[in-house]
C-alpha cells in the first residue's frame, strides 16, 4: 500500500487537509503526516508493551496502570513465571491464557511489567479511591458486575503486587458506563449498555444489589445508542452534571432529583459513544462561584450506522465545541466554537498550567467501533479557555501514529501526556490492515516543555518531589511550597537572565481514568495564593503559601498533583494527599 507524507501547506489548511485525506483514503492510500510547524513535540517511549492501552490511570507512585480486554485471545506480553489464567467462562481461551491483558508502566524508569486480570475488563470504567487504590468496575461477559482493585505498588521488586477482584459486586451490568468520585470517596457509576440507572461503589452493605433508575438515559438513547460513556462532572454545588447524547441535566444524586435541565447542544448531533466526542470541566478558580463545561467533537446522527454493511461511508466528524456555564441558574446557554478540524474519538486533557486544554487522538471521520473510521486526526490542538473567542485554538505538531478506536491518554507529573492504544479491530491485527493494532507508548510534550522555557521553569524544592511520600494536607489548610526559577537566580546574581519570575499561580490536578474519549474524574483547581516572598540568602528561590480547597465538594479526597506555574510554564508536580 502506498504511503505519502503531507506537506506543511496542506497541514495548515484543515479544510483542504480533510478533503485530501478523504480522497486518498478512498484510493487506498495511507497518509502519514510529516512533522508539523505547530508547537509541542513527540517522543517514542516503548515500541511495544505487549498490551493495547484501552484504559489508563496514573497512580501516586508515578506508575500508570494500563489494561485492555481479555476476550480477544493472546496478547504480546507473557505472564511471569509460566503463570496462566484458566477461566472456563472466558470466550476466547477458556482452557488457558498465559498472556497478560494489563501492564504497569513505570514512568521514571520507562519500563513495564505484566499484570493479571481474571475476568473481562472490556469497555469498563474506574476511579481512584481516597487511599490511592485504583477501583475499576464492570466490563463484559464474566466481568459485567465485577469490581477490581489495583494498589499503588511499593518500590522496585514488588512483583507480587497485582489486581484483586470481587465477583458480582455491582447491582447491574456495567459495560460502557462512567464513574465519578464523590465527596465521600465513593464512586458514582452510571449507565452502560441497556442500563438506565446508577449505583455506588463500595456499598455500605456488600449484599445490596439495588440500583437507582434514571429516565434521562432512556430519553437520550437513539437507534445508535449515542448515550454510552456519559460525560459526568462534579459541580461546585455538589450536584452532578451529566451529559448524554446531545444534552445534559444537573442531578442531585442524594435525592435522585433533576434540579436543572440544559438546552440541546448546537444542532442536536450526538457527542457520546459511539459518536464519541469528549468533555472537560474547565479549571476552577479559587473559591469558585462559576463552573464551565466544554464538549468538543462527535459525529453527526447516522454516522455509526453508515459505517456498517456493504456500502460503507465515513461521514466527516463534527468540528464544533459547546461551552456552557453549568452554574447559571437563570438561562444557561451553549456558546459554540469551531475547532481547526473535525474530530471524533478525541481525548481532552487539562494541562497543568491551568491555561490550556489538549485535544488529542481520534479521527476526522466515522465513529467509534470496529473499522468505523478512515482518516486519523494526527495533529493535537491546544484550546486556551481564557483567550478571546476566535483565538483559542492552536494546531500542534502531528504524530505519525494513528490513534483511533480504543486509544487513550493521561497527564504525567512531569507535564507530558502519555499516549497509547488504538485497536479498531475485533482482535489484535498487525498485518494487511490500514491501521494495525498499536501496542506502543508515546509522549507528547507541550510547548511549555521546550528547552526555550527551561530558564523560566519553576522547580519545587519543598516538599521534595522525589521524597517518595506525598505531602498530607487537610481541607482549608495552608500548604507552603519553596521553589526556584533559574532565570530569576541569574538576574539576581547580575547575569543576563532575559526574564525571570512572572505571575505565579499554583494548580492542583486530579489524575484521570481515561478510556473511550473521556478522562473520568479529571479536575484542575487553582489554589488561592495567600503569600509569596523571596527566600533570603537563596537567589532565585521563593516561598509561596497557598490555601487548600475548603471542602470535598471542590476536591474529593485522594491524591492530586500540585504544580507551581510561572506565567504559563509549570514545574514538575508533587503529590499531595488531601482528606
Amino acid at each position: 500500500m502506498e504511503q505519502l507524507t503531507t506537506s506543511r501547506s496542506v497541514r495548515e489548511n484543515p479544510a483542504r487537509q480533510h478533503f485530501i485525506l478523504l480522497f486518498l483514503a478512498c484510493a487506498g492510500i495511507v497518509v502519514t503526516p510529516a512533522s508539523a510547524a505547530g508547537g509541542g513535540r513527540w517522543g517514542l517511549l516503548q515500541r511495544s508493551i505487549g498490551v493495547s492501552a484501552m484504559h489508563m490511570q496514573l497512580l501516586h507512585n508515578d506508575r500508570v496502570i494500563i489494561f485492555d480486554r481479555t476476550d480477544f485471545g493472546h496478547s504480546n506480553l507473557s505472564l511471569p513465571g509460566g503463570h496462566c489464567r484458566v477461566n472456563p467462562r472466558e470466550r476466547a481461551l477458556p482452557s488457558g491464557d498465559c498472556t497478560a491483558h494489563s501492564a504497569e508502566y513505570d514512568v521514571a524508569s520507562n519500563s513495564f511489567r505484566p499484570l493479571s486480570v481474571f475476568t473481562d475488563t472490556w469497555c469498563s470504567s474506574g476511579t481512584v479511591s481516597p487511599d490511592g487504590t485504583l477501583v475499576q468496575t464492570g466490563g463484559w461477559n464474566d466481568g459485567y458486575r465485577n469490581a477490581r482493585t489495583m494498589p499503588a505498588c511499593g518500590g522496585a521488586g514488588d512483583e507480587s503486587c497485582d489486581w484483586s477482584e470481587k465477583q458480582d459486586a455491582l447491582g447491574a451490568n456495567r459495560w460502557y458506563a462512567t464513574n465519578q468520585i464523590l465527596p465521600d470517596g465513593r464512586a458514582f457509576i452510571v449507565g452502560g449498555r441497556r442500563q438506565f440507572s446508577y449505583e455506588y461503589y463500595p456499598k455500605a452493605d456488600p449484599s445490596d444489589t439495588s440500583v437507582v433508575q434514571m429516565p434521562f438515559l432512556v430519553q437520550t438513547r437513539d437507534p445508535e445508542e449515542n448515550n454510552l460513556y456519559p460525560f459526568v462532572h462534579l459541580n461546585i454545588d455538589g450536584n452532578l452534571f451529566i451529559f448524554a447524547n446531545n444534552r445534559a441535566i444537573l442531578l442531585d444524586y442524594k435525592r435522585n432529583k433533576v434540579v436543572r435541565r440544559y438546552p440541546v447542544l448546537a444542532d442536536g448531533d450526538p457527542r457520546n459513544y459511539p459518536s464519541s466526542g469528549s468533555s472537560v470541566l474547565l479549571p476552577l478558580k479559587p473559591n469558585p462561584k462559576e463552573a464551565e463545561v466544554l464538549v468538543c467533537g462527535g459525529a453527526p446522527s447516522g454516522s455509526y450506522n453508515s459505517t456498517k454493511g456493504g456500502a460503507r461511508t465515513f461521514v466527516p466528524a463534527l468540528a464544533t465545541c459547546g461551552r456552557i456555564k453549568i452554574t447559571d441558574d437563570a438561562s444557561p446557554e451553549w456558546v459554540i466554537e469551531t475547532m481547526p478540524s473535525p474530530r471524533v474519538m478525541g481525548d481532552m486533557i487539562l494541562l497543568p498550567n491551568g491555561a490550556e486544554v489538549a485535544i488529542i487522538n481520534g479521527a476526522a471521520d466515522g465513529t467509534a467501533g470496529w473499522e468505523a473510521a478512515s482518516s486519523p486526526n494526527y495533529a493535537p490542538v491546544i484550546y486556551r479557555p481564557d483567550h478571546s473567542p476566535g483565538d483559542r485554538f492552536e494546531v500542534q505538531t502531528a504524530t505519525g501514529v494513528a490513534r483511533l478506536y480504543h486509544s487513550s491518554v493521561v497527564l504525567l507529573r512531569d507535564g507530558r501526556l502519555l499516549v497509547g492504544g488504538s485497536n479498531p479491530h475485533t482482535y489484535y491485527n498487525f498485518s494487511n490492515v490500514r491501521f494495525p493494532t498499536e501496542l506502543g507508548l508515546e509522549a507528547f510534550s507541550p510547548e511549555y516543555l521546550d528547552e526555550s522555557n527551561d530558564m523560566l521553569r519553576p522547580r519545587i524544592l519543598v516538599p521534595s518531589p522525589t521524597g517518595g511520600a506525598a505531602a498530607k494536607v487537610t481541607y482549608g489548610a495552608t500548604l507552603v511550597l519553596q521553589f526556584s526559577v533559574p532565570a530569576s537566580a541569574r538576574r539576581r546574581r547580575g547575569g543576563a537572565g532575559g526574564g525571570g519570575i512572572g505571575e505565579v499561580s499554583v494548580t492542583m490536578v486530579a489524575p484521570s481514568f481515561t478510556t473511550h474519549s473521556f478522562a473520568m474524574n479529571q479536575r484542575l483547581l487553582f489554589l488561592e495564593v495567600a503569600r509569596m516572598a523571596a527566600v533570603r540568602g537563596r537567589a532565585g528561590t521563593y516561598s509561596v503559601s497557598v490555601t487548600m480547597p475548603a471542602t470535598a465538594v471542590l476536591a474529593p479526597p485522594g491524591y492530586y498533583m500540585v504544580f507551581v506555574v510561572n506565567g504559563h510554564v509549570p514545574s514538575e508536580g508533587i503529590w499531595v494527599h488531601i482528606q
